[in-house]
């Protein structure tokens, strides 16, 4: 079996994509004749971020080589592991695999990294703890046939809990499976429920990435949320119901594990400059506004993990929504509570959603 070659370097350290200067180039120890070769390119192109994620990269690449779909390119982009993440790699033995050394820091740089040396005309990227169906590629190009103006396209997913329970992300105003389609209202879909898009489903095509500006790589938090949600402000978005991908919680040294941030998400910024700019459509405008209440609502939540009653309680009164009155009066309730008294109910709230 041929190893898949492994070469360090890769482009440049940049910002995020052609407005910043990211243009195509092979990466170092890789032919240029090889990539640049016009009947190599490949349809999509899927970008794995890897980070110490050894026990789980060969079952995201597996999950790849199993798709029913199997023109496609992988770039897997390592940010200095330390474990044995890049002979797993190694030992996978397709030639369709790139491995490149991360030039940048982030979870954002390494995708966008991987994205300036894709030659695919379609984007996807999955964690290297995660994995697919065995039909999403071909989903994808479905949806991708049929709605060729969509910004970006999605299968949906499932969630495996600690406790090793699968569940279905929980979907709000989508119409009921087997249904396929535009999204009525992604950010309608996106303040009532989990959100309808997620970075190891969904695929955009690369012109609109660009266009976007790639992920933001000055945030390591919301940084996927801001870019779907540019995208949403502009185009429509593509969903299946297709089960394509499992999300799993289980795994170690997953980036949602780490203390998170008390200042707005990206997207907090984005709308507001969006509106102020008059750049949100008017019959979005509302759903907009609720969507960014919901992100600030979230806010207070992580506040008051930390401490910060009172930053919590400020963030709270200046909330204005409707769809997420109650949610707004539960953490404002909780805020008032004594610190003790509110740390054991939110571990208790944090361990039946994670174990049960």
């Amino acid at each position: 079996m041929k190893v898949a070659p492994v070469v360090d370097g890769g482009r440049p350290a940049c910002g995020s994509l052609h407005a910043r200067g990211l243009l195509q180039h092979p990466p170092a120890g890789r032919g240029y004749a090889e990539w640049a070769d016009i009947s190599t390119k490949p349809e999509i192109s899927i970008i794995i971020p890897l980070f110490n994620k050894g026990p789980y990269i060969q079952r995201a690449l597996q999950s790849i080589v199993d798709q029913t779909f199997q023109d496609f390119e992988v770039i897997v982009v390592d940010g200095g592991s330390t474990d044995n993440g890049q002979d797993k790699v190694k030992e996978f033995g397709d030639p369709r695999i790139w491995f490149v050394r991360q030039q940048g820091t982030g979870v954002s740089a390494a995708r966008n990294q991987g994205v300036g040396i894709s030659r695919g005309d379609l984007i996807t990227f999955l964690d290297a703890d995660d994995e697919w169906m065995p039909h999403h590629l071909e989903t994808i190009l479905m949806l991708q046939k049929e709605f060729p103006d969509a910004g970006a396209y999605t299968t949906a997913y499932k969630i495996q809990k600690v406790s090793g329970r699968l569940r279905w992300a929980k979907y709000r105003a989508i119409p009921p499976a087997p249904w396929k389609g535009l999204i009525p209202n992604y950010f309608k879909s996106a303040t009532l429920g989990e959100y309808p898009v997620w970075t190891s489903v969904v695929c955009i095509p690369k012109e609109i990435f660009i266009e976007m500006g790639g992920f933001p790589e000055d945030a390591w938090f919301g940084e996927d949320a801001d870019l779907f949600g540019k995208i949403a402000l502009k185009y429509p978005i593509a969903f299946s119901w297709y089960m394509g991908a499992i999300y799993h919680w289980e795994a170690a040294n997953r980036i949602c594990g780490r203390q998170l941030p008390l200042a707005p998400e990206p997207f907090v910024k984005t709308a507001i400059r969006s509106i102020e700019s008059g750049g949100v459509p008017g019959e979005m405008l509302n759903d907009v506004k609720e969507y960014v209440m919901k992100k600030e609502i979230a806010r207070a939540a992580r506040c008051l993990v930390a401490g910060e009653a009172g930053e919590a309680a400020r963030i709270l009164e200046a909330c204005r929504t409707n769809y997420l009155r109650r949610r707004r009066l539960i953490l404002r309730t909780m805020a008032a509570m004594p610190s003790p008294l509110f740390q054991v109910g939110l571990r208790l709230r944090e361990l039946i959603d994670i174990y049960i």
